[in-house]
């Protein structure tokens, strides 16, 4: 269960999720899997000739807006969409990780949307999306302790794991058979594409991490 907190409802109209839950072999990522990858880089590549372009993306200046709205610099603390496209801009190329989260981050490229992946047997109890408050921090994947006061990002019982900035090193995934894993797309605009780009995260991860058991929504108001 996922619930949008008070802190977000009253301040972001359109604040809602794309959530997608299932069961797959998390593994590194097949030749194909990487050859689709680096065919998407490419393409972004020719078509994200100069920085400023990056922020013409509705899904990216949506999410650039609400963090303004939130009190979040969107300049010091780029959404993970934004990013990973500066990177491609920049010909500074992608890291690849396992299939589950170049998976992520392919929709996440491809979409402009920030997305969050998770590994369920670390998350406990129910989730909420809120505002953080002021001071609040955690250990980001592959980075020290982020400063993560006024971003939008669950929480569950344990505390704040995950914000379309970065995720935290609690709820990584990493490689094992058979893993329950939670996919997050963030969104701040009227969520038109939400359910497509759902369905297209859903065939990558049946196609290329052999997953089952999916369930899927969009949380709104």
């Amino acid at each position: 269960m996922i619930f949008i907190d008070d802190s977000l409802r009253s301040v972001l109209n359109n604040a809602r999720l794309g959530v997608l839950s299932c069961t797959a072999d998390v593994c590194d990522s097949s030749k194909n899997l990487l050859d689709d990858f680096h065919a998407l880089v490419q393409k972004l590549q020719d078509e994200y000739t100069e920085l400023p372009q990056i922020a013409k993306n509705p899904h990216i200046a949506s999410t650039r807006q609400a963090y303004k709205i939130l009190g979040k610099d969107p300049l010091k603390y780029r959404n993970s969409a934004e990013s990973m496209l500066r990177r491609i801009c920049k010909k500074n190329g992608l890291y690849f990780i396992n299939n589950a989260v170049d998976i992520n981050n392919m929709i996440s490229i491809e979409s402009g949307y920030s997305l969050g992946s998770y590994d369920m047997t670390a998350i406990k109890g129910h989730i909420v999306w809120k505002k953080t408050p002021d001071g609040e921090k955690y250990k980001g994947i592959g980075k020290d302790t982020l400063n993560i006061e006024h971003l939008p990002a669950l929480y569950d019982d344990d505390g704040v794991f995950g914000n379309p900035t970065s995720d935290s090193q609690r709820t990584m995934i990493t490689c094992g058979n058979r893993k329950p894993l939670l996919f997050v797309i963030y969104c701040f605009d009227e969520g038109a594409g939400l359910e497509y780009w759902l369905n297209k995260t859903e065939l990558l991860l049946k196609t290329h991490a052999n997953a089952d058991s999916f369930q899927t929504q969009i949380i709104q108001k």
